[in-house]
């Protein structure tokens, strides 16, 4: 894979100028894979999968703030030349990208928020457990069991990758994700904005994919059945289409 501004990242149609770059954001402890084949390949779209510092095959050391991670996927997109993007973002990387939406709203076409909220406190449970690496097993096994609605090769796979983090970078995403909370700066977002929630998640309910639906002009919130968390990994084609729909309704004209 290439690398951009230190990141190791996954690239489809990148040349495609015809169609809006779209930066594909993962969660707390994830990395590129985090996202299916069939979003990551989506049909005729320009796609950066991008590994945030310190995770996948990124190097550096992860941040403890969502701003931090905001400053390295700007600076990514700046290197790759790509003044604004299409940001879609799974969990912490939902905050990600409402961050950089309310903060560099120039830098954003749209929004994808994925298992995301406006505010995503973490239970004490689960801070005291990715903490201390002698519970660290524990704290993954605390997350997957959260974030799927039943037990599959997909989850074991999950499971896996995340047990391949070093224990200080879930920590410090976890930490971030606790700290996040822009409830009362929704009303500054003026973006197209597609809300994808499993009917099962345990770790950011439905109730705060509605709040962000309720609180964007123009949002649209899509709940897939038999899905949890990870919604875009249950579902994978019917979360890519929706994906697709959407980014095909938005007005681009190359320059």
């Amino acid at each position: 894979m290439p690398t951009a501004a230190t990141l190791y990242y996954f690239a489809h149609e990148a040349g495609n100028r015809s169609r809006p770059p779209v930066i594909l954001i993962h969660g707390a402890g994830g990395n590129h894979l985090s996202w299916p084949p069939q979003l990551r390949r989506l049909p005729d779209h320009r796609i950066f999968a991008p590994d945030l510092p310190a995770h996948g095959k990124s190097e550096g050391i992860g941040r403890h703030t969502i701003e931090d991670y905001v400053q390295d996927v700007l600076e990514f997109m700046s290197e790759l030349k790509i003044y604004s993007a299409i940001l879609v973002g799974h969990s912490m990387g939902c905050a990600v990208a409402l961050s950089a939406a309310i903060r560099f709203p120039e830098r954003v076409t749209a929004l994808g928020l994925i298992g995301g909220g406006a505010r995503l406190r973490v239970a004490p449970a689960l801070l005291r457990s990715a903490s201390d690496p002698s519970t660290f097993e524990n704290a993954v096994k605390m997350i997957m069991d959260a974030s799927f609605s039943q037990s599959s090769r997909i989850k074991e796979l999950s499971t896996q990758r995340m047990m391949a983090t070093r224990p200080t970078v879930l920590y410090g995403d976890l930490m971030a994700c606790d700290a996040f909370d822009v409830m009362d700066q929704l009303c500054k977002l003026s973006f197209p904005a597609l809300i994808i929630c499993g009917s099962d998640d345990q770790m950011t309910p439905l109730t705060y994919s509605k709040f962000l639906c309720n609180h964007i002009s123009g949002a649209c919130l899509k709940v897939m059945p038999n899905a949890g968390h990870m919604v875009m990994l249950e579902q994978p084609d019917i979360v890519s289409d929706l994906l697709a729909d959407f980014l095909n309704s938005i007005p681009y004209h190359s320059g």
